[in-house]
């Protein structure tokens, strides 16, 4: 919190004091914390292990919401914590109504709960979830490409710190190139954390659409949404040099090839519909001719949904009912494991439709024993029938969601969309929540709600649910 003090002084803003009073207050809580809870046995078992990530994140968002209150940016703690858990899960679902109002301290502390989110949940589900017994897959993409010496670090510290040092560089990345594209160094310095996080927060009403004009910028946040998109592993071994290993993995190559693909198909929609929406709902679509304009737009919205980063720079809901359908089915693809999207995961669907695809042939083939393969490795029965729980409670979760925000007050399909964004983490939706919209709309309960989403969507499931189940608080 304190790193956002300097820039708001610089600008002559009174919400310093709002954000000093709540770093104090924040350690002042955690010096609480660490010196009247010393355990004698510090050996953390799978139990303790749940409730510590669960209420380390509520904690985190209940602490991260004061400097909204304090500076009096957001003096409504409803929507104070929403905000907040929408920039640590890395959703950018927003209640602010006139971003370009608010203290820049704050803003910077906004986009700063994005990037401490993003880098917290690679070290989650990369290091930590596996120890747990859960996160398998996660950690599947590390094991694949060959024996333990091409791992990154078989102690969880040193892990951790390669994946700090890796975030660190691209966001540094990102920052000056945004800056050399066009961007003031404040825009670029909250958009590169927004980005390599995979959150969406904007330093303008209009998110990325207010440039435009320079094709480039949104170009360079394209790149960068498609790297963060990426397991942070194959991005160690990128920058390793051993770019055979990324080519190699299954997940990749299905993404890369998902995310070009559909934007073929969006943007001919644009272009060969003759979409009479297409002009209004992006500006300036003509500077460097309208086929560059219409790729553009489409593949940024494709890479911004996909990589559940929720960046604008079109509303995709005008340009047809045909891809209004088919960015809500993105909203259920997902970015690759282990890295800072959410969503399903790739991964998890290509296990899905391959175990699917073997269901034919053991009906023709009863006494067969056909393993699904993932990059040439048998996948465990114990896997698959993880990957499947995982998706059937998913799907579950979103109709009931979507049920209970209707009784909350939203329509169908403004339902659907919340629900569907906030459990995927991925910001803008369809409906009165649609890229032109927010959620500030939304009834008290709703934000709650969905704020309980975001958080059981970013933790994966079973870590926040396993919670709710009896067995879970049995001595044995």
């Amino acid at each position: 919190m304190f790193i956002a003090i300097p820039l708001s002084l610089y600008h002559k803003e009174e919400a310093y004091s709002g954000i000093l009073l709540a770093g104090i207050i924040t350690i002042f809580l955690g010096g609480l914390l660490y010196f009247f809870n010393k355990p004698k046995n510090t050996n953390i078992q799978k139990k303790e292990g749940y409730l510590i990530v669960t209420l380390g994140w509520l904690t985190l968002s209940l602490t991260g919401m004061l400097p909204y209150i304090f500076s009096g940016a957001i003096p409504s703690i409803t929507n104070a914590f929403f905000e907040t858990l929408s920039g640590y899960s890395t959703t950018g679902s927003t209640i602010l109504t006139d971003i370009e109002s608010m203290p820049k301290g704050i803003l910077f502390w906004r986009s700063a709960t994005h990037w401490i989110g993003g880098m917290g949940i690679i070290v989650l589900t990369i290091a930590i979830l596996p120890l747990l017994g859960i996160g398998r897959m996660q950690l599947f993409m590390a094991e694949a490409p060959g024996p333990s010496a091409d791992k990154l670090h078989p102690r969880i510290t040193d892990t951790a710190k390669r994946l700090w040092l890796i975030y660190v560089i691209l966001t540094f990345a990102e920052f000056f190139l945004l800056k050399f594209a066009g961007m003031s160094w404040f825009d670029a310095i909250n958009h590169a954390m927004a980005t390599v996080s995979t959150g969406g927060f904007s330093t303008k009403n209009t998110s990325l659409a207010y440039w435009n004009h320079l094709p480039l910028v949104q170009y360079i946040v394209i790149l960068f949404m498609v790297v963060a998109g990426t397991n942070f592993i194959l991005t160690y071994f990128a920058l390793k040099g051993k770019v055979r290993k990324v080519i190699q993995s299954e997940e990749f190559r299905y993404y890369i090839f998902g995310i070009l693909g559909i934007t073929i198909i969006v943007s001919s929609i644009i272009l060969f519909l003759k979409d009479p929406n297409l002009e209004s709902s992006i500006h300036h679509p003509h500077i460097f001719g309208e086929t560059e304009s219409a790729i553009r737009h489409a593949l940024f919205q494709v890479t911004s949904i996909i990589t559940t980063t929720g960046f604008i720079t079109a509303d995709f809901t005008m340009w047809s009912f045909f891809t209004t359908g088919i960015f809500f089915a993105l909203f259920f693809v997902g970015g690759s494991a282990g890295s800072t999207s959410g969503g399903i995961k790739i991964v998890r669907h290509i296990v899905m439709l391959k175990n699917s695809f073997l269901e034919f042939k053991k009906t023709l083939h009863p006494n067969a024993i056909i393993p699904v393969r993932y990059d040439g490795k048998a996948v465990s029965q114990t896997i698959v029938f993880n990957i499947l729980s995982f998706f059937v409670i998913y799907m579950l979760i979103f109709v009931i969601a979507s049920v209970i925000l209707t009784l909350l007050g939203l329509d169908f399909v403004s339902a659907l969309g919340a629900a569907a964004s906030s459990l995927g983490n991925i910001g803008p939706a369809i409906g009165s929540v649609s890229p032109v919209n927010n959620f500030a709309h939304l009834s008290t309960g709703a934000k709650w709600f969905c704020s309980l989403l975001m958080l059981i969507g970013r933790l994966e499931l079973f870590t926040v649910l396993i919670l709710f189940t009896p067995f879970f608080w049995r001595k044995n």
